[in-house]
């Protein structure tokens, strides 16, 4: 029996997770299935990870031998080299027919579903709902006294004309470590969400491709109850984007984060209260970034056609937009060097200037910022962060909070949130 084609040209899936470890003191990295549509993982030596981007879809068993020999001076044996393709094979890492059948599988059973359970319920926050409500009311009773002014702004003078407050930006990283800095945007958020009847989702897709933009008819359940999907807008962004685009990768929704953390406090603040959301999970702008050309976001013709629709419907509707966005990833975690004291401080240096562009509604400077230096800060919530501004444009942004959070447990590492407020 002769092996189908792509069990003989191995081709890794583009995004999956790749995690560094040590075992019985030997640096090894663990691969896993950020879909989750297996809780299978393989874990192989550090020194085996050029193997990874040499599975391309190109090289047989035995050229993968041959490539990592020549290039890389690593001699692996033929048995050793077809079980661990074969490990790869079983925890569906690799792009081919059973990965396929698997993810069609899994996005029929989230479709088929009454609403998006909340992944996170009883893992990253508490999932009762009373338990929830008393965990988030002890981060908003630490908020401080209401009156008080960041960077020259007096945040009382947004307060009296609430009803204009548009749009915000609010973490997306764990509540543990984020909780105050919710907290406060949320809290100052509080009377604008009350009186929302559409509240637009724009949050990281730490697993898209370049520019993509993800939609879902699903409605987003939380502790509290069920956030419904306004599908009459979501069909009317489909049929702008198209509709085999604006799906391509809706089964992401299944387990990413980003969202699932907004409509929680979303929820909360609305004491429960539904309203409608438009849930939109937006990729990497790394091709705008790192690409050849000079051609940004501003000219995308689906980013825009997706701002286009967002500003319509701001003139029927009370709106919010919610831009779920982390900022700066840096340290080894994240591939860097370790942060020591002067890295801090030129961290939040260069947040601050990303944070001055967002306040002032400048979105193509709010880009040109991180495209100057490469994004080598890893910030990301360009995407979300960007199409926000485009669709509130003119805005004004009022600074709330910021916060460096550690990402490692010897402190090199960090990502760095903030909060904003828009009217």
């Amino acid at each position: 029996m002769v092996a189908p084609a792509d069990a003989q040209l191995p081709r890794l899936r583009q995004a999956i997770d790749v995690r560094p470890f040590v075992q019985d003191g030997r640096p090894r990295l663990l691969l896993r299935d950020p879909l989750q549509l297996t809780d299978r993982t393989v874990a192989i030596p550090q020194q085996l990870g050029p193997l990874l981007s040499l599975c391309d879809g190109t090289r047989d068993s035995s050229a993968l031998r041959a490539a990592l020999a020549v290039r890389f001076g690593l001699r692996v044996g033929p048995n050793v080299m077809e079980q661990l393709l074969d490990a790869l094979d079983e925890a569906l890492l690799l792009d081919n027919e059973r990965f396929m059948q698997a993810r069609e599988k899994a996005l029929a059973e989230y479709r088929r579903a009454a609403y998006r359970p909340p992944v996170l319920a009883g893992r990253s926050y508490p999932g009762s709902a009373d338990e929830l409500r008393g965990f988030l009311r002890g981060f908003l009773d630490g908020v401080d006294s209401e009156h008080e002014v960041h960077d020259g702004n007096d945040l009382d003078a947004v307060g009296p004309d609430i009803g204009n407050v548009r749009g915000l930006v609010s973490p997306h990283i764990d509540y543990a470590r984020g909780g105050p800095v919710y907290a406060r945007v949320w809290k100052r958020a509080e009377a604008a969400v009350k009186m929302a009847d559409l509240v637009v989702m724009l949050g990281t897709d730490h697993m898209g491709g370049d520019g993509t933009l993800s939609l879902t008819r699903q409605h987003y359940s939380t502790p509290f109850g069920v956030l419904p999907t306004a599908g009459e807008v979501v069909d009317a962004l489909a049929d702008t984007l198209g509709v085999e685009a604006a799906f391509a990768d809706e089964l992401h929704h299944r387990t990413e984060h980003s969202i699932e953390l907004a409509a929680v406090w979303l929820h909360h603040m609305r004491e429960g209260e539904p309203c409608e959301v438009v849930p939109i999970l937006c990729g990497s702008f790394g091709h705008f970034v790192h690409g050849g050309t000079e051609a940004g976001p501003e000219n995308d013709p689906a980013l825009s056609a997706l701002v286009d629709v967002l500003r319509e419907l701001r003139a029927g509707r009370r709106m919010v937009i919610v831009a779920a966005a982390d900022l700066s990833h840096v340290g080894p975690a994240f591939g860097g060097q370790p942060v020591d004291f002067i890295g801090r401080a030129r961290l939040e240096a260069a947040d601050d200037e990303l944070i001055e562009r967002m306040c002032a509604g400048d979105a193509e400077g709010f880009f040109a910022a991180i495209k100057r230096d490469g994004d080598r800060r890893n910030v990301c919530g360009l995407s979300p962060i960007y199409l926000s501004l485009r669709a509130l444009n003119p805005v004004r942004g009022v600074r709330l909070a910021y916060d460096r959070c550690p990402a490692d447990q010897n402190g090199t590492s960090l990502v760095s949130i903030c909060g904003i407020l828009f009217s």
